[in-house]
């Protein structure tokens, strides 16, 4: 019995480890790992980026800033500023591992015994998503505000990615 329980065990550790990549890519749906995007006017957008189960904060930042560079570069534009960001954590999804022992009764006959129960996540952890809006523009960068050298991002994230 208990070289099957640790092989159980084994198994779904293995299990927990096939969650998906965080790569930068198109997402094929609403939940799925990558980019996607909405065009709301000429030269403004709204650019956001899923990330996988346990995919770092600044990963999927640069992710974030990195389409939003390569939409600029493609548009025309020169930098690209931030009027709204955010970022969204959901909770573990996928499955949880419970183990439990107990007691039970039966006729005139019971065993009573303690109870332990222990969940173990196996989605890899939350994930998060970044979405940025953003106003692009030509020419010289503007100093203030929260604005970005689209050249400058795609040469500083790109290679990373």
């Amino acid at each position: 019995m208990k070289r099957l329980t640790l092989s159980a065990l084994a198994a779904l550790s293995l299990a927990a480890c096939a969650t998906e990549p965080t790569r930068f890519q198109p997402a094929s749906g609403p939940q799925a790992v990558g980019f996607s995007e909405m065009r709301i006017e000429p030269g403004r957008y709204r650019v956001s980026f899923h990330g996988g189960p346990g995919a770092p904060p600044g990963q999927v930042q640069d992710y974030a800033l990195l389409r939003t560079a390569d939409l600029a570069l493609a548009d025309g534009y020169d930098w690209f500023r931030i009027t709204e960001r955010s970022t969204r954590q959901t909770g573990y999804s996928g499955s949880s591992l419970s183990l439990g022992v107990g007691g039970v009764s039966f006729g005139r006959h019971s065993a009573v015994a303690s109870s332990f129960s222990t969940g173990v996540p196996l989605s890899g952890g939350p994930s998060l998503t970044t979405t940025l809006e953003v106003m692009m523009g030509k020419g010289p960068k503007p100093p203030e505000g929260d604005v970005y050298d689209a050249r400058g991002v795609r040469q500083a994230i790109g290679p990373r990615v």
